[in-house]
């Protein structure tokens, strides 16, 4: 079998409710991760494209979040309505979807312009 052309990790992580970091299942991050392997069924790209839960991905205030390996593209904020033009644009033309990239300089940073403390 081929390697995967892309691997795409939607963080499922849960939290108790009243966590201040939050948690990406309680954003919906469940509905994502199956409209993302509904798209790459339904486009015959199961060959191609692996969709995987993962645990806590350690971004928490962007969450839901995504990233797409072997780009390193972290995605936040995503919604089920916006996995059609990430599977169009990225999975399948390879051009990342910048209106959803978290910037590099929020990823693992001590400060972020999304985190609430900063708002």
């Amino acid at each position: 079998m081929p390697l995967f052309e892309r691997h795409v990790f939607v963080c499922n992580n849960v939290r108790p409710p009243d966590n201040p970091r939050g948690c990406c299942s309680a954003k919906n991050s469940v509905a994502v991760a199956d409209a993302l392997r509904a798209a790459v069924k339904r486009l015959g790209l199961g060959g191609r494209v692996r969709i995987n839960m993962a645990g806590c991905l350690d971004q928490c205030v962007h969450g839901p979040n995504i990233v797409v390996y072997p780009e390193q593209v972290w995605y936040g904020f995503v919604k089920v309505e916006d996995v059609e033009e990430i599977v169009q644009s990225h999975l399948i033309e390879g051009k990342p979807v910048e209106r959803l990239r978290i910037p590099d300089s929020c990823i693992n940073a001590a400060k972020c312009p999304h985190a609430p403390e900063a708002r």
